[in-house]
């Protein structure tokens, strides 16, 4: 029962973020750790999910044209390097220092999705510019993602929007960068804390699915600006949740 439930609730949020490019990582670890996964597990799952969601929607978003491929390079590139590094050091911190992270992390991504409105700008900068810029964003997101088990979207997306792209293609650059990201950071979780092999089949299916829909909800029929709204209000929600599990 335990894998089924943790199956369906994988379809509902991913469904919701994959709307965004985000994988569901940084929501469905809590649920995990609420239903007895050990943390690295939980972490190592969710980040496994993030890659099998995100590649679903990655390919409508690609064959839409979303996918600023200029700057998604760079980051994919620092990003892959660095999720280890941050998996390597989230074993050495106490369990309650990491989820107090993940706390601060979901706050600031909260944040970012009900405050932050860019302007969008015709041009972005030389490709000297936007590496440089790809570099930085990606070592981030990179080795923040590996250290608390998240994919890194909820800081490629805002990062990416403030350079002014618009939002659904902030969205979908930001999809094809979690894949990778992810699978570099379940590999090393993976090894930390084991795999809970019924769980994962259930949710990669639940992941597969929600991911399907989500991406055909948002390249065809959804505001970006209602997404983001819903966003922010299930990020405080989850945030909360976990500080009144904490104190």
């Amino acid at each position: 029962m335990t894998a089924v439930l943790a199956g369906l609730v994988t379809f509902g949020f991913t469904l919701l973020l994959s709307i965004a490019g985000l994988g569901a990582a940084f929501i469905l670890i809590p649920v995990f750790l609420a239903l007895g996964v050990e943390v690295h597990t939980a972490m190592a799952t969710a980040l496994l999910l993030n890659a099998v969601s995100m590649s679903v929607a990655s390919v409508s978003f690609i064959r839409n044209r979303l996918v600023v491929w200029k700057i998604t390079w760079p980051i994919l590139v620092v990003a892959v390097l660095l999720s280890p590094v941050g998996a390597r050091v989230s074993q050495h911190l106490d369990r309650t220092i990491l989820l107090w992270l993940f706390v601060g992390f979901l706050l600031f991504a909260a944040s970012m999705m009900l405050f932050y409105t860019p302007r969008p700008r015709q041009t972005l900068g030389s490709t000297g510019a936007l590496t440089g810029v790809g570099v930085g964003v990606g070592g981030a997101a990179g080795f923040l993602g590996g250290l608390l088990g998240v994919g890194g979207g909820n800081i490629i997306v805002p990062s990416l929007a403030a350079l002014g792209l618009p939002t659904k293609k902030a969205s979908a650059s930001s999809a094809f960068v979690v894949i990778f990201a992810s699978l570099a950071g379940f590999a090393s979780h993976a090894t930390l804390g084991g795999m809970d092999y019924p769980l994962l089949s259930l949710t990669t299916a639940g992941a597969a699915g929600g991911a399907t829909l989500g991406a055909w909800l948002m390249t065809d029929k959804l505001n970006a600006r209602q997404v983001k709204l819903l966003i922010g209000v299930v990020l405080l929600a989850v945030a909360a949740r976990m500080v009144w599990n904490l104190v």
